[in-house]
């Protein structure tokens, strides 16, 4: 499993997230927006709200903003912002592979920007498809091991229909096929499992065992990466060492 995605790191994650809570919910703000004027403003009738506004509660978000992104989407509080989905793939220090997903009012703006982050940080921008061969489009979530059982879990997830549940670094993984997650999420809750973290996410299928070193050249690229305002999510198939994410 990816090093983003070990309990450790994404502890390490969430609180460098919480340090920047307001960049988090304008990003957060933008995805509803965009979900909402695709599809509409019906969350049981827009799967893709649905997954924006659970990111939005998950980090906090006030309802009432949550509500104002929505209504500005569907076009009852004036004119949505037309926003553009855009993937941009390629390489960080070590030949770690990367994927950053952005939703942007610009293109001529944000493909220069990111090209000039990677650069800067050690890395390279590829092409379309350069690296996302090698990752899977999954549902992840995850729940600190003493919270439950691992036969107890296993039960319940691979009955609403995951894919798997495996242990890493304290904590149980549980994947599943994105058509799934609501469904899987929602059985986890109402047997009375909380999740530490739920979301979509890009797997990749071999990981990158990163040294001190190159663990932090990549943590830089990846907090730079983040930090853009047009950014969304961000994957990456490294295997960062965990004083390097706690530090």
């Amino acid at each position: 499993m990816a090093g983003h995605s070990k309990w450790a790191n994404i502890k390490h994650r969430k609180a460098r997230q919480d340090a920047v809570r307001g960049k988090l919910w304008s990003k957060c703000s933008r995805a509803i927006i965009v979900a909402a004027k695709a599809g509409g403003g019906d969350p049981d009738m827009n799967l893709s709200l649905r997954y924006a506004i659970d990111e939005a509660r998950s980090a906090n978000m006030p309802k009432d903003t949550i509500e104002k992104a929505i209504k500005k989407g569907s076009g009852t509080a004036g004119e949505g912002a037309n926003y553009e989905e855009v993937r941009y793939e390629g390489y960080g220090p070590g030949g770690v592979a990367i994927i950053v997903d952005c939703l942007t009012d610009n293109l001529n703006r944000t493909a220069p920007e990111m090209r000039t982050i990677f650069e800067k940080y050690g890395g390279n921008l590829g092409k379309p498809g350069a690296v996302s061969f090698g990752f899977s489009s999954k549902g992840l979530i995850v729940i600190e091991a003493s919270k439950v059982s691992e036969d107890t879990l296993m039960e319940i997830a691979i009955e609403a229909g995951a894919d798997d549940v495996a242990e890493s670094g304290g904590a149980w993984e549980v994947t599943c096929a994105p058509a799934d997650f609501i469904g899987v999420k929602e059985a986890i809750i109402a047997a009375g499992i909380e999740p530490d973290s739920a979301e979509l996410t890009m797997i990749p299928a071999n990981t990158i065992d990163c040294d001190a070193r190159i663990g932090a050249k990549v943590l830089r690229l990846l907090d730079a990466i983040e930090e853009h305002d047009d950014v969304q999510k961000v994957y990456s198939n490294a295997d960062i060492p965990e004083e390097v994410m706690a530090g």
